[in-house]
């Protein structure tokens, strides 16, 4: 019975992600049809989006893997400059912009889960500040290695040189990745509604994963690593499956977000990107992928809204920052949301209840 209740629950939930999810959409729309959307809140639909993907894709590793991850930035850097890559190597033979766009977001997941592998298999053998330190060497290197990388294309096809501008384009070439310039001539293909539906897609992966019996392996692993071993439970396995699914969703998430603007430059995903996102987690609560999007979302917009406090913006960000917090881990109102999910959950009559297994016992 109990089981039943908790997965009547989790569904419910579910769907009410979904469902916000969709509501901001139509409210969105609503507004931007009537020319209530002002111009600063249109350049910033596709950051949240993208930061809503992200922080979910975190979460899956930091609240339902149980590590902590401070390099995820670097998985989203991959997936922006290979998504970017593809989008414009498809500019001359493809002329359809959404066609363009799915394909670059493509194209950066598959490379994001293919250096979620590679690191995967030697990082996730370690754990706890191990594996933190790691993961945040893994965000730097990346960097450098796009602070210090050219890809041109021309007729002849891709350049590619190290450290200094080596790739000898042709005339009618156009150089894509330029070292500490980063990326150039971005196709600015990225729209609101694409990120919605990457968003969604997102979650239907992720909550899949987490109702199947990989999801139980992986919550049993993070419950208790040793106790899961003990019952054949292969735990570098599914860790490197939930990794590595994260790592995807936030390189397809790079894509997205780097076609909004016509530059970016690598540095863009640094450390304090990937602190940003753990925030957006811890901030939602862990394991909890509604509250990692409403604290994305909330945390994209609050700057800007603080914008007429002038020098004094990131202060009064800090500290609302702060007070929220504290308030989310107050043990009072920790309980009082435990008790409400409890009493909100209808108790099937068909169901025995605790009394009725009894009598069925005897």
């Amino acid at each position: 019975m109990k089981r039943s209740m908790t997965s009547r629950r989790t569904n419910l939930m579910n769907y009410a992600t979904y469902l916000l999810v969709i509501a901001f959409f139509a409210v969105i729309t609503v507004m931007n049809s009537s020319g209530n959307l002002s111009s600063i809140m249109k350049g910033m639909l596709v950051p949240i989006c993208a930061y809503s993907v992200m922080a979910v894709s975190l979460n899956l590793t930091v609240g339902i893997l149980g590590e902590l991850s401070l390099g995820h930035a670097g998985f989203m850097s991959v997936g922006a400059f290979t998504g970017v890559t593809a989008a414009v190597a498809l500019g001359n033979h493809v002329s359809s912009a959404p066609v363009r766009l799915l394909v670059g977001m493509v194209v950066g997941a598959i490379f994001a889960a293919i250096v979620g592998v590679l690191i995967g298999i030697p990082v996730l053998r370690l754990k706890g500040d191990y594996l933190a330190i790691v993961t945040l060497a893994f965000g730097e290197i990346i960097k450098g290695i796009f602070n210090n990388l050219y890809v041109g294309l021309d007729s002849r096809g891709f350049h590619i040189s190290l450290l200094s501008d080596t790739t000898n384009l042709d005339p009618d070439g156009t150089l894509i990745i330029g070292g500490p310039m980063g990326l150039k001539s971005i196709p600015t293909i990225a729209t609101f509604t694409s990120g919605i539906i990457l968003l969604l897609i997102t979650l239907v992966v992720v909550f899949h994963l987490v109702n199947s019996r990989t999801g139980r392996a992986v919550m049993a692993i993070r419950d208790n690593r040793i106790a899961a071993e003990s019952i054949g439970i292969n735990v570098t396995k599914y860790k490197l499956m939930a990794f590595t699914v994260s790592a995807a969703l936030a390189g397809a998430a790079g894509s997205l977000f780097a076609m909004n603007y016509t530059t970016m430059v690598a540095n863009k995903f640094d450390f304090n990107t990937s602190i940003l996102i753990l925030v957006f987690v811890v901030l939602g609560g862990q394991g909890n992928m509604m509250g990692s999007i409403i604290a994305a979302s909330a945390l994209t917009i609050l700057p800007e809204a603080l914008r007429s406090f002038s020098t004094y913006r990131m202060l009064v960000y800090a500290i609302v920052l702060i007070l929220v917090m504290l308030a989310t881990n107050n043990p009072t109102l920790k309980s009082f949301f435990s008790r409400k999910k409890k009493t909100d959950v209808p108790l099937d009559p068909d169901e025995p209840g605790d009394g009725d297994e009894g009598k069925e016992a005897v």
